[in-house]
């Protein structure tokens, strides 16, 4: 199984970003978390960051027929981006949104997601650990799936 993992905007700073909400993991420190627990159940997982919401579109639109699952971080963009949301669902691409922070229990704009209609699922407010049950989600729910 293949699974692509995107990050959205402001993730490359995680470590220094708002610790008493994000953590104090990088976002390498992440990836390298997610590669381990990933090579246990024999899934290849590839990383992706951008602060361009036309970038993350077009990886989501390049994932169909290359991965499994993508498991979407869109951190700001979860809010804002149909662009995004019609791109889950335009190239018919399994998507896990995932955060770190519980959105529901912060601002009340951030309650709303813009992409989560597109994904068979949501995950939030695991910290680091969102990105090893997105990836948990996708492995079970192709098991499912036969």
């Amino acid at each position: 199984m293949k699974v692509l993992f995107l990050n959205g905007p402001n993730l490359n700073l995680l470590g220094q970003r708002e610790p008493e909400i994000y953590g104090s993991l990088t976002l390498t420190d992440i990836e390298d978390m997610v590669r381990e627990h990933a090579n246990r159940h024999n899934v290849e997982a590839t990383f992706f960051q951008s602060n361009h919401e036309g970038e993350l579109v077009t990886q989501v639109q390049q994932s169909a027929g290359s991965y499994d699952y993508v498991v979407i971080n869109a951190a700001a963009y979860t809010h804002t981006s149909i662009a995004l949301k019609d791109a889950i669902t335009g190239a018919g691409v399994k998507a896990v949104e995932i955060h770190l922070s519980n959105v529901h229990a912060r601002e009340s704009y951030r309650e709303n997601s813009m992409i989560a209609k597109a994904c068979i699922g949501c995950i939030n407010g695991f910290g680091a650990s969102s990105y090893i049950l997105g990836l948990e989600a996708c492995i079970l729910h192709q098991k499912s799936d036969r």
